[in-house]
């Protein structure tokens, strides 16, 4: 049983390595380059086929063969003292005003950013707007590309979720046993998954990764960090270019054309 969760795990690190490193070396790099937005729908089109075909395929596959392993790998981690207190914190009176207040950070640290950034950065447009890691180019641009933004990010926020704070994780806890140290692979592997980002932008998903983790673990759910990265997506590709970027402006709606 565990070298077949071992061959399975080798597979499916072996396809996210080689999605990274292909979307890195040769379709992002095309990407950035391009200025048609007929081109770039194309791209956005197939990008959106591939995380339905690869993300659903392996979130499935691992699911199907890890799922007796989910109850035990957040039992494990939630029996971890650090964690264990947390949770009998959140038990309390306290623990639901501090949860809530958290909730309500979230949101405004979602949000507030988006409207400072509207003032920063004024008619500059979707180049003009700050980004951690290599990701400016990946912004939606025009009206026409607004729903490929909302289609990656809900499967991004739904795949993702599945594969990386569910299925890897009981994977891995088929595999070594280890509750915690599960989740923190899982989360470094989705990290790795952003190269094309470039190091900051990895380093900026392994810690959102580690948050929607703690999300997982904390709730017992995946529900919750699927609602977040769903959030967090959104913000992304489709608030901060339409609310920042003046996508939906009437002057910056034509087509873009190459040169």
């Amino acid at each position: 049983m565990r070298l077949a969760l071992l061959a399975l795990l080798l597979v499916v690190l072996g396809l996210l390595v080689w999605r990274a490193a292909t979307r890195s070396r040769d379709t992002f790099r095309r990407f950035k380059r391009l200025t048609s937005t007929r081109a770039r729908q194309k791209v956005y089109g197939r990008w959106l086929l591939e995380s339905a075909l690869v993300m659903g395929g392996l979130s499935t596959a691992v699911l199907l063969a890890a799922f007796p392993f989910v109850p035990g790998v957040l039992t494990a981690t939630q029996s971890w003292a650090p964690v264990a207190t947390v949770r009998e914190f959140l038990g309390t009176p306290g623990g639901s005003v501090a949860s809530v207040v958290v909730v309500l950070l979230v949101l405004a640290g979602l949000i507030a950013p988006v409207l400072l950034l509207r003032r920063s950065v004024g008619d500059g447009g979707v180049d003009a707007i700050p980004a951690v890691g290599d990701i400016r180019s990946l912004l939606p641009r025009v009206r026409a590309e607004l729903k490929y933004g909302v289609g990656l990010g809900l499967s991004a926020g739904i795949l993702e979720e599945l594969l990386f704070r569910l299925g890897m994780p009981a994977l891995l806890f088929g595999i070594l046993g280890l509750g915690p140290l599960s989740f923190v692979i899982a989360a470094l592997v989705f990290g790795m998954l952003h190269l094309y980002q470039g190091p900051l932008g990895v380093l900026f998903a392994v810690l959102l990764g580690s948050v929607f983790a703690a999300l997982c673990v904390l709730t017992g759910s995946s529900a919750a960090p699927i609602v977040l990265h769903a959030l967090v997506d959104l913000r992304t590709l489709v608030l901060i270019p339409v609310a920042v970027g003046g996508v939906l402006r009437p002057a910056r709606d034509a087509p873009v054309t190459a040169p």
